[in-house]
């Protein structure tokens, strides 16, 4: 029987693969531009975990440096968008809730830059929603 605290995910083509332990300490729907372009869709639903939580048992994704001290994760070979670091979430790492093999355990809580919402895009959630980032604690 699967470990419930365990989930895995990976690319399309399953050259990147992972595996996370333990509850997320957000999740989330952003709808900034740079997740939107590099997702290549109107929001990216993401999942904020401690990096030590987060085990790629073989290959690790590829980065790009998408803005001055923030890294997006990638397949190299299928392009499938996996992870965000970022210098000032030192620590966390987001992960796309659609790459996961069960992306249903994981819901998002709340939508963060709101403000950047594609006018056209409407969600029939009551979750919050933040101008920007949420407020941390």
């Amino acid at each position: 029987m699967p470990n419930p605290s365990v989930l895995e995910g990976g690319c399309q083509c399953g050259s990147v693969r992972y595996r996370i332990t333990g509850d997320p300490v957000m999740a989330a729907l952003c709808h900034c531009s740079m997740c939107r372009r590099a997702n290549a869709a109107p929001a990216v639903a993401w999942a904020m975990y401690q990096e030590s939580q987060v085990v790629f048992p073989d290959n690790g994704p590829a980065l790009y440096e998408s803005s001055p001290g923030a890294r997006r994760g990638f397949c190299a070979r299928c392009g499938t968008q996996i992870s965000f670091t970022a210098d000032y979430i030192p620590g966390l790492m987001d992960i796309t809730i659609g790459s996961l093999d069960d992306p249903g355990r994981v819901p998002p809580t709340l939508h963060y830059w709101e403000s950047k919402r594609l006018p056209w895009v409407h969600f029939a959630d009551p979750l919050p929603r933040y101008p920007e980032f949420p407020p941390t604690e």
